[in-house]
Order: C-alpha cells, then structure tokens, then sequence
C-alpha cells in the first residue's frame, strides 16, 4: 500500500479536493484539518454543492471522537485530535483517525474501527513531523491510501490538479523557516553550515522523528560532528514544540 498525500492553503480546498477524488474513482480519502471548533466543522462543505451543517452529521465532535460520520463522504469516521505543538485537528477517514493516535494524541474515546492498528498500514511514519508542521502553520492534509502503483499515480495526479502542494515541498518548507536559525547556530559553534548542512539537517529531523515513534534513539558513535549537533538541536526543537 502506498500513501499520497498533498497539503492545502485551507479546509474548503482540501475538501474540494476529496470531492475530486471521489468523482475518478479514489477511495480511502483521509483528511486533516487544523484549528477546528464546532462553528469552523460546520461551514466547510464537501463539495460546491453540499449544504452547510456537516458538523451535525457528527455529532458532538470536538473533544472526543466519533464514529458512523455518513454525511462526510469520505470515510466511516472522524475524531478530533490534540496534537502536542500544533492545538486541535480534526480527523476525517480512519487512517485520519488513526495516524497520530499512536503517540497518545486522541483526545476522547476511540472511534471504533477508527483505530485498528491495521487501518495505519501504508502511513509514512518518518514523516509525521511535517504533517505536524503543515497543521501547525495552519495547512490542511489529504493523504490517499492506495493498493498499487496505477492507483498511486491516479492520486498523485488529480492532488496536482487540485493544487496540493507535495509533501516534499512541505518538508522543505519546513527547514527553510528553520534554517537561518540553525546556520547561525552552527556557525557560532565553529562549524561551516555550507559544507555541512546535509548531515545537520538529518540529524536535526533524526530527532524530531524520535517524538513520533521512528528514528534511532541517539546518534550513533559513528556519527559527524555535524549531525549530532543537528540532531541536539532537534531535540530541543522537539521539546519547545511540546511545551
């Protein structure tokens, strides 16, 4: 199973996008959106031309989780989660539902099937942390979990035509608001950033994986001085992040 995923400036264009979806033939459609409260779920339709009112078609959403969410069109559940550093999100689809559920984010009861350890198959592990930073700045996440590579590719390509931004942009997105920060670090240590900065940024995201329950548990003895100091850093960048 592969995992597509593509980010979006706002909720009504990720939701737009999932209508697309649908419309070619996609199915487990899963979506994230930052900053949810019960007046924000209920003004966010799923395509142009659904009525407003989707938070009644689940019910008392923020704050726990929920099953049976029929009215959405995307999936058989939803959930709200708290995300540590990024506030709440709401969770569309169960593999939604399910992906930061096993760091202990879900806030409330699980969502029946919603969690099932099998539902996160194919999910991307190593790359919580940008979805995270993603939610954080406010984006909003629609990731498909397609069986093969015809499917992925079908994905990949109504996401590009939906104007999602990939993942990877997201990902050096990330480290560009980080960068300036952590060149002028480095450099105050006596390290040259141009030459080093491959191995202090994998140290750094080694690190910030560590949160989400991938990466190794301390750098190895082996590695550069660049990127155990990278990966210092993230520690610290993961623990401001946590609060």
């Amino acid at each position: 199973m592969r995992t597509v995923a593509g980010v979006f400036d706002s909720p009504q264009l990720a939701r737009k996008a999932e209508a697309a979806l649908h419309k070619v033939g996609l199915s487990n459609i899963n979506v994230l959106l930052p900053g949810v409260s019960e007046e924000r779920v209920n003004n966010v339709p799923i395509s142009d031309g659904e009525q407003p009112g989707m938070g009644a078609a689940v019910g008392g959403l923020v704050g726990a989780a929920v099953g049976a969410a029929g009215g959405l069109g995307i999936g058989s559940a939803a959930a709200t989660l708290l995300i540590p550093g990024v506030g709440p999100v709401l969770a569309i689809g169960m593999a939604a539902a399910a992906v930061f559920g096993v760091g202990g984010a879900v806030s409330g009861a699980a969502a029946g099937a919603a969690l099932e350890r099998e539902s996160t198959v194919g999910l991307p592990a190593d790359e919580l942390f940008v979805y995270k930073d993603a939610l954080r700045r406010g984006k909003s996440i629609l990731f498909v979990q397609t069986p093969d590579d015809d499917e992925a590719q079908r994905a990949s390509a109504a996401l590009t035509a939906a104007g999602a931004e990939s993942i990877d942009a997201a990902r050096e997105q990330h480290w560009i608001g980080l960068r300036d920060a952590e060149q002028e670090h480095y450099q105050k240590l006596g390290g040259d950033f141009t030459k080093d900065e491959r191995d202090y940024r994998e140290g750094f995201q080694a690190a910030i994986r560590q949160a989400d329950g991938s990466g190794t548990l301390e750098p190895e003895i082996s590695s550069t001085y660049a990127y155990r100091c990278g990966y210092e850093r993230g520690l610290a960048h993961r623990h401001r992040q946590q609060g």
